[in-house]
């Protein structure tokens, strides 16, 4: 045996050594890929969500849009329908009213009148008539006053147009007279 035989011989790196090295970027490189994968999928689920959401909504607006216009459009069906009956008492009274009589003219308005109250009613429609209240500039119109010895000043001496209310909402104030003070002058006599 010589001495160069003797001697070790160099190391090599092994092929397989590199490839272990090369494993772990292909590894990374489909785990990163996977995960690329994952996050688009969930993107595109969260996309198809939004999407979804959005049409959903604008279908509420529009369906919303139709309710409040159906609404406003039929809203006082049932009211008009009720008012029916008093105008075929209006039509029978005025055909009939040739050969009536005064009274049975009178006493075919007062029901008809009647009948047009209890519709009102209802349908939450109540009248103002305050006479003898004190005058309320919510609810009243004062058109004049007038001075008055039998009604304490600022009350509602007479009701020249009654008013109305819908549901405590005022339709139109009661158009009034209120009583003032008596002059000075006429205190003396």
């Amino acid at each position: 045996m010589t001495a160069e035989s003797e001697r070790p011989e160099p190391e090599v790196a092994d092929a397989p050594s590199e490839t272990v090295e090369a494993e772990p970027a292909a590894q990374d490189e489909a785990a990163s890929q996977a995960a690329l994968a994952e996050l688009k999928a969930q993107a595109d689920a969260n996309w198809d969500r939004y999407l979804r959401a959005a049409a959903e909504t604008e279908n509420v607006r529009k369906r919303a849009v139709r309710d409040v216009e159906h609404a406003r459009k039929y809203a006082l069906e049932s009211f008009g329908s009720e008012l029916l009956a008093v105008k075929d008492s209006l039509e029978i009274g005025l055909e009939t009213g040739a050969e009536a009589d005064a009274d049975a003219l009178r006493e075919g308005s007062a029901a008809t009148l009647k009948l047009l109250a209890v519709t009102l009613e209802r349908f939450g429609v109540q009248e103002v008539d305050p006479a003898g209240e004190p005058f309320d500039p919510e609810l009243h119109e004062a058109i004049s006053m007038q001075p008055s010895a039998d009604a304490e000043p600022g009350s509602v001496l007479s009701v020249m147009q009654k008013g109305y209310t819908l549901n405590d909402r005022l339709l139109r104030p009661a158009r009034v007279i209120v009583a003032a003070e008596l002059p000075a002058e006429a205190d003396e006599k």
